[in-house]
């Protein structure tokens, strides 16, 4: 079998698994959202936190919860990485330095997952179980919470109550993040994950020297760093890392588990606005983005250029070959479509195009599908800008799911739209102007300034994977990414819950015969369309100046 049928018989097989997983998850997660009654273990969590869940809120107390429990968080992740070496179990590893601790923090909390680090040797099994585990859900809940409250600013109508931001977060928590974990990591154990809790060991001698492992709760962490599109590895190497992702099969495994939530929220959105064929518009946009991406990832990294591309049978360097080009292919897209940023490959030693494409992927965004919530927010923010470029064209005061789309809803879509850009370019352009950070690359040229722009497009879009090369364990690129992951996750939301507010406080418009179809073909090829022009004008002309020029240097 070619290297190419592979890929896209295995191409085939995630879409049919995704497919079937669609509906019935996208309407468990409806009915989770939308029940008024509370398990037991989450009454508990309730009296523990001293929170009322049955108590409706307004965008800012909605936002208030938000940023108060991320910021305890921040805070609790560094104070334990501090501590680490007073901890049991800390396979004697001392605490984080000050910056490194605080980027870990946030990034973890931001569910971005940038790891500065070799998790292998730096932190201990607390650290990695108690603080990073811990954040790998929450902060996916945080993300499905916002989400949610979006979702119920279209549903709702004259009332600014966009739920209880405490009941949405133990909800996604316990109802769906942690049984679709448990699943995860039974499965990744059966394939040869491996999940225990022991000390470091020896595994043999190697040119002189001794090679040694750790071990650690891999599956378990494994899962849920997938399934809540995450993406820090337990190991510096990753999803690479057999450990991590043993075999073809768990590879193919881990690319559904970071796909099937973003795109089940399609029909949890459709349910929940009473019309899942809005959703289905939605969703649609969003395969439509992912396929066409992964077929131009496949396209450039199979594709030849000598002999040696030949022999490999494709763009072999930084891939595993127990994995391949297609499978990494795949893996690459998917990873950097959505928030997940995990790895089964290097980006950086992909084409100089193919490096663009995953780039190009974030900068989008990471709508197609996006991540758990933040996908289908960003989603809805565009097909927002996409209604009142409808409406400019044709005169007519544009409208959503009955809602018109005034000065102030698109005055809050287009903060959120400017603000990661905003946060990229000005982060990039800084620190090639400084000495200092110019230091940290290991390459120059195009490739050397892609490997910034990656950076900071990572961080912005809470991303979290790297172009190999970067020396990002400094000073410099811990304090100012850090920062750019905290202003990269949080000022959009402010703009997304002021948006649902504002929604839900409106009555409902009819729909007339001037009214735009939504939930047609037209709107998804309209919504398409807006996705890549405006983040074309955006990043085009510093795409230029990396990737394409590699690319087309090449």
């Amino acid at each position: 079998m070619s290297p190419v049928l592979a890929g896209v018989l295995q191409l085939l097989a995630l879409i049919a698994a995704l497919a079937l997983a669609y509906r019935p998850l996208g309407d468990y997660m409806a009915r989770v959202y939308s029940s008024d009654k509370h398990l037991r273990v989450e009454k508990w969590i309730y009296k523990g936190i001293g929170a009322d869940p049955d108590t409706q809120m307004r965008w800012p107390a909605y936002l208030r919860g938000v940023l108060a429990f991320s910021a305890v968080s921040v805070l609790f992740l560094y104070l334990l990485q501090r501590v680490q070496g007073h901890l049991p179990g800390s396979l004697g590893f001392t605490a984080i330095d000050p910056d490194q601790a605080f980027n870990t923090a946030a990034s973890f909390v931001t569910n971005t997952n940038w790891q500065s680090y070799y998790g292998e040797q730096a932190m201990g099994h607390v650290v990695q179980t108690a603080g990073l585990a811990v954040q790998n859900f929450v902060s996916a809940a945080v993300g499905i919470a916002v989400a949610v409250a979006l979702v119920r600013g279209f549903a709702r109508s004259r009332t600014g109550e966009l739920g209880n931001f405490w009941s949405d977060l133990v909800r996604g928590t316990v109802r769906i993040l942690l049984p679709l974990s448990v699943v995860a990591a039974v499965v990744l154990v059966a394939c040869g994950a491996i999940q225990n809790f022991a000390g470091i060991h020896s595994v043999g001698q190697f040119f002189g020297g001794s090679q040694q492992w750790n071990g650690g709760a891999v599956a378990s962490q494994e899962a849920i760093k997938e399934v809540g599109t995450n993406g820090g590895g337990y190991f510096n190497a990753n999803s690479a890392h057999p450990f991590e992702n043993p075999t073809p099969f768990s590879n193919l495994f881990e690319i559904f588990l970071l796909l099937v939530i973003p795109f089940a929220l399609t029909r949890t959105f459709g349910v929940m606005v009473g019309s899942v064929r809005q959703g289905y518009a939605i969703l649609a946009t969003m395969v439509t983005i992912w396929i066409g991406f992964t077929a131009l990832m496949m396209a450039t990294e199979f594709h030849h250029h000598g002999p040696a591309f030949q022999i490999a049978g494709g763009a072999m360097e930084g891939k595993e070959t127990r994995i391949g080009v297609g499978a990494s292919s795949i893996f690459a897209v998917a990873t950097t479509l959505t928030s997940t940023g995990a790895v089964d490959s290097f980006h950086s030693s992909f084409t100089g195009l193919g490096g663009g494409i995953t780039m190009l992927g974030m900068q989008l965004g990471e709508i197609a599908p996006g991540g758990t919530g933040s996908g289908l927010y960003g989603m809805l923010i565009m097909a927002v800008i996409a209604v009142f470029i409808a409406g400019l064209m044709v005169g007519r005061t544009p409208e959503y799911l009955g809602k018109k789309i005034g000065t102030r809803e698109i005055k809050f879509a287009a903060c959120y739209i400017l603000i990661t850009p905003a946060l990229v370019l000005v982060f990039t352009a800084a620190a090639m102007a400084l000495p200092t950070p110019g230091h940290s690359m290991t390459n120059s040229g195009a490739h050397g300034f892609s490997e910034i722009l990656y950076a900071y497009t990572s961080g912005a879009n809470n991303n979290g994977s790297a172009f190999a090369g970067l020396n990002a364990d400094t000073q410099w690129f811990n304090t100012s990414i850090g920062l750019v992951m905290l202003l990269g996750r949080f000022l959009p939301m402010v703009f997304v819950l002021a948006l649902a507010g504002s929604l839900a406080g409106q009555q409902p418009v009819p729909a007339t015969a001037g009214t735009l179809r939504t939930e047609k073909p037209l709107f998804t090829g309209l919504l398409v369309g807006a996705v890549l022009i405006i983040t074309g004008l955006t990043y085009f002309p510093a795409l230029a100046l990396g990737p394409l020029a590699e690319g087309l240097a090449s």
